[in-house]
């Protein structure tokens, strides 16, 4: 039997507009769209409020958040894989690059085990089974400066459907952390290290990223060529760097730290993403360039919601609000991540994509989320 929903009387959030109308999906796919304030018999009169497509989330830390919630502790991983799952669920975020670090280090003081094998398969197993609410898909985090990113990279293929993977080097003194006194206020909250514990963990860092700095990169960069994922840089900080990146293939900027770095990913066709955080805050908690300054630039192409998924949303509306232009603002949360990755199905309110939306009013400009929909089925 065909499964039916109609949304009337909704503000649908088109690619370039917004305009009141009447949505239908029907086995999961939009199948038609009117327009008015009419409300047919049968349909969900939605009383003005907006609908939109579902939002898609290429970068969240979400995932680890929940897999050690506090420090040293290592929850189950497939009881935290549900939880973000519903989280994510329930701030309009359908569809889910799930940011999975690989690259560990086993030698040092400070060590991170290696973890992304197993986190995928687990994923994987539960995605098959029906025991997520979203549509999930594999972002593999490359950290350069560790020591076994080859062998873990060595460990995925094709049928493992990576979407992303990003060269992250978080070797301090550049990048993110240009200024070693905001990285030292970073590591050592973190890991409540003392001074002499934090200088031989910078120590390890350095001796780390000159002997695989190089060799990692190559890795990456024929990683994401086997499994035929996009390829994302992060934190580019000068022009070189771009270069640099737009030389491997980098579809997608994640974070550039300067408005120079913005510019050059601009005149490279790299597209930029942005943390919402930054957008909502009014700047980076790195010290890096505001976001803001970004969208007002015309050099901000994507939003993340990097490690608060609620923001997503409010700054996508922060976005619209800032643009003059509501459907531009949510398109950096909906059509252009989706287009960035390949995924054409979604992203965008039209007939023959699929019934990812979500229903959402306004109170003095702050998304109050009513319903998410993937493929014409409830999840929130």
């Amino acid at each position: 039997m065909t499964q039916e929903i109609i949304f009337a009387n909704a503000r649908l959030i088109l690619r370039d507009r917004v305009e009141t109308g009447t949505l239908r999906i029907a086995d999961g796919v939009i199948t038609d769209i009117d327009f008015g304030t009419a409300v047919p018999k049968g349909a969900q009169d939605m009383q003005g409020d907006y609908i939109a497509p579902g939002l898609v989330e290429l970068h969240t830390d979400n995932l680890e958040r929940h897999m050690s919630p506090r420090p040293k502790v290592d929850w189950p991983h497939r009881a935290a894989i549900l939880a973000h799952d519903r989280e994510l669920a329930g701030t309009g975020i359908t569809t889910v690059f799930d940011a999975i670090r690989v690259g560990s280090m086993i030698s040092a003081e400070h060590q991170y085990q290696r973890y992304a094998r197993g986190m995928v398969d687990t994923i994987l197993a539960m995605r098959a089974a029906g025991a997520l609410r979203i549509s999930h898909h594999i972002h593999l985090r490359a950290e350069i400066c560790s020591e076994t990113l080859a062998e873990e990279l060595a460990e995925f293929g094709p049928e493992d459907r990576v979407g992303i993977v990003s060269m992250m080097d978080h070797t301090p003194g550049q990048r993110q952390f240009r200024d070693l006194s905001k990285f030292e206020a970073y590591v050592r909250g973190k890991h409540s290290f003392d001074a002499a514990a934090f200088q031989r963990h910078v120590d390890t860092l350095y001796d780390v990223q000159k002997q695989y700095g190089k060799t990692h990169e190559a890795a990456t960069v024929a990683a994401a060529t086997r499994y035929g994922a996009a390829l994302a840089s992060h934190d580019d900080t000068t022009a070189e760097q771009v270069e640099t990146s737009h030389r491997y293939g980098v579809r997608l900027a994640e974070f550039p730290t300067t408005i120079e770095a913005a510019h050059s990913c601009h005149a490279n066709g790299i597209a930029t993403i942005m943390g919402a955080p930054n957008v909502i805050r009014g700047g980076s908690h790195s010290g890096n360039v505001a976001a803001l300054d970004l969208a007002k630039a015309d050099r901000l192409n994507i939003l993340s919601s990097d490690y608060v998924p609620a923001g997503l949303l409010i700054a996508a509306l922060q976005l619209g609000d800032l643009w003059g232009d509501l459907a531009r603002g949510l398109a950096t949360v909906t059509h252009a991540p989706a287009q960035s990755v390949g995924l054409t199905d979604r992203g965008t309110i039209k007939v023959g994509a699929r019934g990812d939306v979500i229903r959402f009013a306004r109170l003095d400009g702050l998304p109050i989320l009513r319903e998410t929909w993937v493929e014409g089925q409830r999840v929130f």
